[in-house]
């Protein structure tokens, strides 16, 4: 008697854990959302001041220099 209650919920547990609640369709740009995503006010970079005082706390506190994009590691070697 135990058992079919054991796997019933087994395999709820399961359908539970291994579904997701999103789709591939809600997941793609729709061509009319693209003009959205692409306004100035979406882009991280729209503010210099911002962008060069984060990037003076990123180089100070991985005590790394230069740009980014820059191969390397923060020990000064090349």
């Amino acid at each position: 008697m135990k058992f079919p209650r054991l796997a019933l919920a087994l395999l709820l547990a399961a359908t539970a854990l291994l579904t997701g609640c999103t789709s591939a369709q809600l997941i793609r740009v729709q061509p009319w959302e693209r003009a959205t995503l692409a306004d100035y006010t979406m882009r991280a970079d729209r503010d210099p001041l911002h962008v060069a005082l984060a990037e003076h706390i990123y180089f100070s506190r991985e005590s790394a220099t230069g740009g980014r994009g820059v191969g390397g590691s923060g020990c000064g070697c090349n």
